[in-house]
């Protein structure tokens, strides 16, 4: 498992004392605004002064910048989280761990493919699993479906819905 999750973008600057947009890549833009340390792909942390909720972005006045011209320089920026800061309940799981997922009936042993995107919908997590020739089904997120998911082996078990499969 990859120690640095990535958590959103920068995209833009806010105001004049270098405060930075950041779309978020996360469930939430509060989430994102949690963070006290977040890092840059290559593991060098960037020290979050303050943080707060703005039209469903958060920004963010990162340590060091101190000017729109300094927060410029940051657009395009993917932000990373270190796994380790965030402690999940029991049953969550962050999406990159369940892509890549074998999805097997739990009954029969059946293969049905690879988890190979998670689609938020509002209501529940749609799981979309690719088969060897590039087919792709949707599977409800929900407990009637979903079994067990066992990262540790790499396998994410369910009892299908009368005619998903089919």
């Amino acid at each position: 498992m990859k120690k640095y999750l990535e958590i959103g973008k920068i995209v833009s600057v806010f105001g004049v004392r270098g405060e930075v947009k950041v779309e978020p890549w996360c469930d939430s833009p509060d989430f994102l605004c949690e963070f006290d340390t977040l890092y840059y792909k290559s593991g060098t942390p960037v020290l979050i002064e303050r943080s707060r909720v703005h039209k469903n972005q958060a920004l963010l006045k990162i340590k060091g910048v101190d000017s729109p011209e300094e927060g410029v320089k940051l657009r395009g920026r993917v932000l990373y989280m270190d796994r380790d800061d965030v402690e999940l309940e029991e049953g969550c799981y962050f999406q990159q761990d369940l892509i890549g997922l074998e999805v097997k009936d739990s009954a029969t042993g059946e293969l049905y493919g690879r988890l190979s995107e998670v689609l938020q919908t509002g209501a529940n997590d749609v799981y979309e699993v690719t088969d060897d020739e590039g087919r792709k089904k949707y599977l409800p997120a929900i407990p009637e479906v979903i079994d067990k998911v066992d990262l540790e082996n790499g396998v994410l078990l369910i009892t299908p819905l009368e005619g998903l499969f089919d």
